[in-house]
């Protein structure tokens, strides 16, 4: 068996893997900023604790889909390995 009819494989899982969503990974929801300078500086702390909290929850997400992204990679390998010997079985 030769590595080239692989190759569609690989591809297909490479292109599965950075296209689909992060299981367990929840994007945060974007702050809400008022429209007038007056409700601004009304509710100045509370939209810069909201604004503290998305960076934080945003760094959290970007943490998680690297992770995710490791994984799935991880796995697509070994899948690609038991194709492999599932190819050599049946020919």
């Amino acid at each position: 068996m030769t590595c080239a009819r692989h190759i569609p494989f690989l591809l297909l899982i490479t292109a599965f893997a950075a296209a689909g969503p992060a299981h367990g990974c929840a994007p945060p929801e974007r702050p809400f900023l008022p429209q007038t300078q007056d409700d601004m500086r009304t509710y100045a702390d509370l939209i810069r604790e909201d604004f503290d909290a998305y960076i934080a929850d945003v760094q959290d997400y970007f943490r998680c889909v690297d992770e995710e992204r490791a994984r799935t990679f991880a796995e697509a390998r070994e899948v690609s390995e038991d194709y492999g010997r599932f190819l050599n079985a049946v020919e």
